[in-house]
């Protein structure tokens, strides 16, 4: 061989061992989603800042507007807005200094809000402590003209569409920080001297629902968990998240919810409707059938999406209140079966059915824009157990049967025809 020859030949040998050694991508998820895991090691107290003196004390000495420290957001310290508020002792007096402790949730908004005042009195008038934090550096006051939040000087990222800063660094990135305000709140809540740690969940509202169904796989802490619409496994979704997550693979490997649903193992309620264009039912039931701990599946027939939407029916707080209160759901499937046309579900509930619903749909697409009916179904008690039985139509696509209790409703998991 001669000598250029040769002196090739080692060189090519060494850039392939150079090449050899540099990280793949796939290292480089890898290391992304140990990134992310490691933000459930935010356990310590974050510090705390009155906000306004007049806001601190606003609408009784219970509720408080604050500020607590964030994560550095490229390089400079940030602060995140909340409403923290605790409810009346049993006596009616105020917590502080009475000794009794009381459960505690965090709250999570969606696209558009804010850390919301009265979201935390609701939770409140339920007897949980609760802290509404704002997850795009605002506070609840409106900009000048009314249109978005005012942003504060400490504020870290906003969001960028739909993960549209998957290539900056990952710990510049909205959600990065978005998780980390959250196990932040969490270990905020749970210092207080009235809560009680071991009862802490963790509620969101749309994106809040994405948020909660990340942390969810992260932070083990949480007692419970509501996520309302938002969900994960949206990268097949045939709508707008679709599209944007389709060939986005940091989504697809690092930040879907999907990636560590495996980690679940609190009860989770999941919190929607039928008629959701933002999160296909089809999505939301990859994600809790992933999940590990129990789950408790409420779609309302139409409840709408929003805030308002989100936070007015009663089902979350008797999720909540009957995991804290009796370890586990008010209702659970047990088993599930089909026949032909002949379709039913049984429940073990805590609570009396009134009566049964077979919620259906003749359509195909994406669940939230299809037609969906309402038909009578047979229920009937054996103890704790409740069994729902009804009919599907000859064109039935798609389907789930709603226990009703009172106002509360129990969802079988959602079924489609092979």
């Amino acid at each position: 061989m001669k000598r250029n020859d040769l002196l090739h030949s080692i060189a090519f040998a060494a850039i392939a061992v150079a090449l050899s050694c540099l990280p793949t991508q796939a290292d480089d998820f890898e290391r992304q989603r140990q990134q992310v895991l490691d933000l459930g090691k935010l356990t310590g107290q974050p510090k705390t800042h009155v906000y306004d003196e007049v806001l601190a004390q606003q609408g009784d000495g219970n509720l408080r507007a604050i500020y607590f420290d964030g994560l550095p957001w490229k390089g400079t310290p940030t602060r995140v807005f909340a409403w923290l508020g605790m409810p009346a002792s049993k006596s009616g007096e105020a917590l502080a200094g009475s000794g009794e402790r009381v459960p505690g949730v965090v709250l999570v908004h969606g696209g558009g809000g804010s850390a919301f005042k009265e979201w935390v009195q609701k939770w409140n008038s339920h007897g949980f402590a609760a802290i509404s934090i704002a997850v795009e550096g605002q506070t609840d006051q409106r900009s000048p003209g009314g249109k978005g939040w005012q942003r504060h000087e400490w504020g870290g990222p906003q969001r960028d569409g739909i993960y549209g800063d998957s290539s900056n660094p990952l710990e510049d990135q909205w959600m990065f920080h978005a998780v980390a305000d959250t196990i932040l709140a969490n270990s905020l809540l749970r210092s207080l001297p009235n809560v009680d740690a071991d009862n802490v969940g963790l509620a969101g509202i749309s994106w809040g629902g994405v948020i909660t169904s990340t942390v969810i796989g992260i932070d083990s802490r949480f007692r419970f968990a509501i996520p309302t619409y938002g969900c994960g496994h949206l990268f097949d979704a045939e709508n707008q998240y679709g599209r944007a997550l389709g060939h986005n693979e940091l989504y697809k490997q690092v930040w879907d919810p999907f990636v560590r649903m495996g980690r679940v193992r609190m009860p989770v309620q999941w919190l929607s409707w039928p008629g959701d264009k933002h999160f296909p039912l089809d999505c939301q039931a990859k994600c809790y059938h992933a999940a590990k701990g129990l789950h408790l599946l409420t779609l309302i027939p139409g409840m709408r999406h929003g805030h308002g939407a989100g936070w007015n029916p009663p089902d979350s707080y008797a999720f909540a209140r009957s995991v804290v209160d009796e370890g586990q759901p008010w209702c659970r499937q047990l088993s599930a079966s089909s026949a032909s046309n002949n379709v039913s579900v049984v429940f073990e509930s805590s609570k009396t059915i009134d009566y049964a619903t077979l919620v259906w749909t003749s359509d195909s697409g994406i669940t939230g824009e299809r037609k969906w009916n309402l038909s009578p179904a047979t229920f009937a008690a054996s103890n704790d157990d409740w069994k729902l039985s009804a009919t599907l139509p000859n064109d039935a696509t798609a389907w789930f049967l709603n226990a009703h209790s009172g106002k509360l409703i129990a969802s079988s998991d959602y079924s489609e025809r092979p």
